[in-house]
């Protein structure tokens, strides 16, 4: 079974913000393919679903702890490396243009807080990870990073404008193909 874990914030105030793109992400998996609605877990700590893409059993996740803390609620279901093969983390990259996408196996946590946590709780870096774009670009397709630290916080946890959720509805779509073909077994990893 695959386990799929959308990385965010809790709460009303982080709902739409850039940092809770994870989240949004899975909840549009979960919606697409039609699973029943996320449950409470209070042994991951998480909103949770079981449910089945075409004939191969899925976990969805949506841990309710902060963003930084994301591994204390994964470690509670990824018990193993061997688990972690079969975990699939869905996050924001602001080293990607929104837009667009991106789907790894056992690469570094390039500076993310949420993928650093699930790294030290889970003992390794051999899962899957799809990074969704949150990054504007210029009309040349250059990214407009924002400089310093409080600027990039600030952007973080600023909210998607309705042109920008128009975007992602359509990356989410892609995204949601290339989380069902590794939930079933057509992305392999030697």
């Amino acid at each position: 079974m695959f386990t799929v874990v959308g990385l965010g914030n809790p709460g009303e105030e982080y709902e739409n913000t850039r940092h809770n793109t994870g989240r949004m992400a899975v909840e549009a998996f979960c919606g697409a393919f039609g699973l029943p609605d996320f449950e409470k877990d209070k042994k991951a700590n998480s909103l949770k679903i079981d449910g089945k893409i075409g004939k191969n059993k899925v976990m969805c996740l949506l841990p309710e702890t902060f963003m930084n803390k994301s591994g204390n609620a994964i470690k509670k279901i990824i018990t193993s490396k061997k688990k972690a093969e079969k975990l699939v983390v869905v996050h924001d990259d602001i080293d990607i243009a929104l837009g667009k996408f991106k789907m790894s196996f056992g690469k570094g946590h390039g500076g993310h807080n949420g993928v650093k946590s699930i790294m030290r709780a889970v003992g390794t870096k051999e899962f899957f990870r799809i990074r969704v774009g949150i990054c504007p670009t210029t009309p040349g397709g250059k990214l407009k990073k924002p400089k310093g630290g409080e600027k990039v916080l600030d952007f973080l946890m600023g909210k998607f404008k309705p042109a920008e959720i128009k975007i992602l509805k359509k990356v989410f779509k892609e995204a949601n193909q290339e989380i069902e073909d590794i939930v079933s077994g057509n992305i392999c990893v030697e």
